[in-house]
């Protein structure tokens, strides 16, 4: 690389997995850490361990991994392993997200059949809700600050930031409603400030 007119140095080239097999077993480590949910774990290792995403990119493909039917975390295994190794890559990032999980479900399943009358394992499991509330909490305070880099600007975004958790969280307002509703009125703002 060589460095810029103006003397900087050039950012380096972001990472990216080795192979096919690379994201099987990264996607399926990442989804064997992700009980009761897998954002802030997602978060963490394709944006501040591999690197593999910038926080706006994970930002952008989160967004439209939400929007999408079928599992979020299961959307933007698709969309990293297309960028990067196409129809293979796709399939493989998928496959280490279900094969290995779905075994320990299985099993799981089974544990939970035989002691879900004990009142120690669901005062656990009411525990580990709260837990994984705390992790999608502290996920979402940590994407804040791109929010800064935003067409609309930061005022504008933290407003829709509380509109929407105004509707789900005070109101009850189904998701589904709320994303076409205000995601709609944001990208359709958002894409009129872009071209102007």
């Amino acid at each position: 690389m060589h460095p810029s007119p103006s003397g900087a140095a050039a950012p380096p080239a972001p990472a990216q997995p080795k192979s096919p097999r690379d994201l099987f077993v990264s996607f399926t480590w990442l989804a064997l850490q992700g009980f009761g949910g897998v954002l802030a774990i997602v978060q963490r290792e394709m944006v501040e361990k591999k690197r593999w995403l910038t926080p706006e990119q994970f930002l952008e493909d989160w967004a439209v991994a939400q929007v999408m039917p079928g599992p979020n975390v299961i959307n933007l295994a698709l969309m990293i392993g297309d960028r990067y190794f196409g129809l293979r890559g796709a399939i493989a990032a998928v496959a280490g997200m279900l094969a290995i999980p779905l075994v320990v479900i299985l099993v799981l399943a089974v544990l939970y059949a035989h002691y879900a009358a004990n009142p120690q394992v669901a005062a656990a499991l009411r525990g580990m809700g709260a837990v994984s509330g705390g992790l999608i909490a502290a996920t979402g305070i940590k994407l804040i600050p791109q929010l800064r880099k935003h067409p609309l600007g930061f005022a504008t975004c933290l407003a829709f930031v509380a509109l929407v958790f105004g509707a789900i969280a005070l109101f009850k307002m189904p998701l589904g409603w709320v994303l076409l509703a205000v995601g709609g009125v944001a990208c359709a703002w958002t894409w009129r400030r872009i071209a102007a």
